[in-house]
Parts: C-alpha cells; sequence; structure tokens
C-alpha cells in the first residue's frame, strides 16, 4: 500500500488519466442512474482538484481551482436530489466546464515549464486530453438546456444524455469522425467547430513539442 502511495505521488497525472478512463468504462453502467453519475462526478472532480494540487502548487492556480470546483461538487449532490431540474442543470454545466478547462490550463502550464520530459509529463499529456474533452461536455449539456434539442442521435431528436454528450465530445477532440450524435442547432454546431480547432491545436502544440523534446534528448544521448 505504502509502494502504491508513493507511485500516485511520484505521478500524479496518472492517477487523473486512469482515473478519468476508468469513468468512461463505468458510465455505461451508472448512466441511467442520476446519483450514480453524479457519485462518478464528484470522483472525478476529486481527482482533478489532487492532481492539480499534485503537479502545480502555484497559489493561484490551486486557489481558482477549489472556487470552482467546491461548487461543482455541491451541484452534482443537487442533481442527484433534483435530477431533471434544468436549472440544477444548467448551473452545474456552467461551473464544470470551467473548472475543467482552468485545470487543463494548469496542466498545459506543468507540460511547457521545463525544458525536460519526464515520466509524469507523458502521463499529463494524455491527462489533460481527455479533462478537456470533460470540458467541452458540460458546455454541450449548457447548451441543451438553454437550447434543447441542440443535438441529434440516431434515433432522432430530443436531448441527449450526459455519457452521449461524452462521446460526442470525445469523438470530436480527435476528430475521428465516428460519433453517431451531430449537432442540429446553430450555437450547437458553433462550439463543436471550437472543440474542433482545440483538438488539431493540441497536437500540433502539446504532442509535437514533447516528440520534439524526446527527440532531442535521445540525440544529446547518443552524442555524448
Amino acid at each position: 500500500m505504502t509502494r502504491i502511495w508513493r507511485s500516485a505521488r511520484t505521478h500524479p497525472s496518472a492517477v487523473l488519466l486512469f482515473g478519468q478512463l476508468l469513468a468512461v468504462l463505468a458510465y455505461p453502467y451508472f448512466d441511467e442512474s442520476t446519483p450514480g453519475r453524479s457519485l462518478l462526478g464528484l470522483v472525478g472532480t476529486a481527482l482533478v482538484l489532487v492532481a492539480l494540487w499534485a503537479v502545480r502548487r502555484t497559489p493561484a492556480l490551486t486557489r481558482m481551482a477549489v472556487l470552482l470546483g467546491v461548487p461543482s461538487m455541491l451541484f452534482n449532490i443537487l442533481e442527484a436530489l433534483s435530477p431533471g431540474e434544468d436549472w440544477i442543470v444548467l448551473v452545474s454545466a456552467l461551473l464544470h466546464a470551467p473548472f475543467y478547462f482552468y485545470i487543463s490550463y494548469g496542466m498545459i502550464r506543468y507540460l511547457f515549464h521545463d525544458d525536460r520530459v519526464t515520466r509524469d509529463e507523458l502521463y499529463a499529456t494524455g491527462a489533460a486530453f481527455t479533462v478537456v474533452a470533460w470540458g467541452f461536455a458540460y458546455a454541450f449539456a449548457a447548451v441543451q438546456v438553454v437550447w434543447p434539442e441542440s443535438f441529434a442521435g440516431a434515433d432522432g431528436g430530443g436531448d441527449q444524455s450526459w455519457f452521449e454528450l461524452l462521446y460526442l465530445s470525445f469523438a470530436t477532440l480527435t476528430s475521428v469522425g465516428l460519433s453517431d450524435i451531430v449537432p442540429v442547432l446553430p450555437h450547437a454546431r458553433s462550439l463543436l467547430m471550437v472543440e474542433m480547432m482545440t483538438g488539431v491545436l493540441y497536437v500540433a502544440l502539446v504532442v509535437a513539442r514533447l516528440v520534439g523534446m524526446t527527440v532531442i534528448l535521445h540525440a544529446r544521448r547518443d552524442d555524448s
């Protein structure tokens, strides 16, 4: 147990990455249960807060994350107690989306803070990507409350579930084009266009930089 705890402290981004991926795998079992979704949301929020604290102990980053994260967790509980209340879903989404985007900003700062590539920074590359996907999924949820039926699925119109919006977010961010859920109203389409650009820029700037730094590091080792 001590060894696991030490490894988690050494590689907090790995904890976040695998926690997010486990949540994705768990959602199909909890998606029909509002308390189940809220529990997963609380766990995910707690994971991100811990990872940010461990990765970047900058007071401003931590303070802002707490200001957004604590209300987000409270509204997860409210969603479980009052499922289907549009104003609760909207406020929760408006808290979660900037929270996740701010966390991704903090993790990208961590990736760019020096010229070395550590194992935890490699984990952080994947973790930041999943956090951005979560942020856009919450943004989609807010759009869907303000403009109902913004998205259509394979079975036609109607509001989409949280898991379907998360699936759409991952499909859009990775540019794989596999989603059978599409935006049908202008506000939803404009938000998806922003996510498309975000996914392309993430690969171009973050992933390309890490690959380049790794190549340079190996070249220096070969020269020496």
